[in-house]
């Protein structure tokens, strides 16, 4: 196996991916807008090409290390399409969204979630010959989302205490008043007044 480590940029996106190509002799080609793997560029074809694979990662930008922000930044980490059919090509449709962390300090670090939608199907060239594929194609959508870090602030800390104390206080009188009509209901069915 011979490895591969690409690192593209276009425009603000810095894109990393290892491609672990089968033994065969393989194309590698990235363009804006998509990249893929192939034995499109070979000299000689491989008599049976095999394009199953595995997606260990696929990530944009730099990678945000925040444990509470949830989104998809490697939305195919852990793709497993060694079952597929070898001479199926694979067609990956990813739509990058730019996303903006912003810690407390104001230090600002850009990252890109995606979502994306596969298809596989066997694909042939103008001869007949089946040539297989993995394309990647994206597309940078044009709206951000943006993640502001803030501590709370102290007026709000001290509403959420006043509020649970002014609950418990009403939950507390809701059931001193039902204990109490309870208790009077009682007595009154003891004396014999209620019938």
């Amino acid at each position: 196996w011979r490895r591969r480590s690409v690192q593209h940029i276009v425009g603000r996106i810095k894109m990393y991916s290892q491609i672990i190509p089968p033994v065969c002799t393989t194309g590698y080609e990235i363009v804006p807008g998509n990249f893929h793997v192939s034995t499109h560029s070979a000299t000689a074809q491989p008599q049976n090409p095999d394009m199953t694979h595995v997606i260990h990662k696929l990530s944009f930008g730099d990678k945000l290390k925040v444990q509470n922000i949830h989104g998809a930044f490697n939305a195919l980490e852990g793709t497993n399409k060694l079952s597929s059919n070898p001479l199926a090509s694979h067609d990956y449709i990813l739509k990058i969204v730019p996303t903006v962390y912003e810690d407390m300090s104001g230090k600002q670090r850009y990252s890109y979630q995606y979502t994306v939608a596969n298809k596989e199907y066997v694909a042939y060239s103008h001869t007949g010959r089946i040539i297989p594929a993995i394309w990647f194609r994206y597309d940078l959508s044009p709206i951000t989302v943006k993640y502001t870090e803030r501590r709370q602030p102290l007026y709000r800390f001290i509403t959420t205490i006043c509020a649970i104390i002014g609950g418990t206080f009403t939950v507390a009188g809701i059931l001193d008043s039902c204990i109490f009509t309870a208790s009077e209901a009682w007595k009154k069915i003891q004396l014999g007044k209620m019938q």
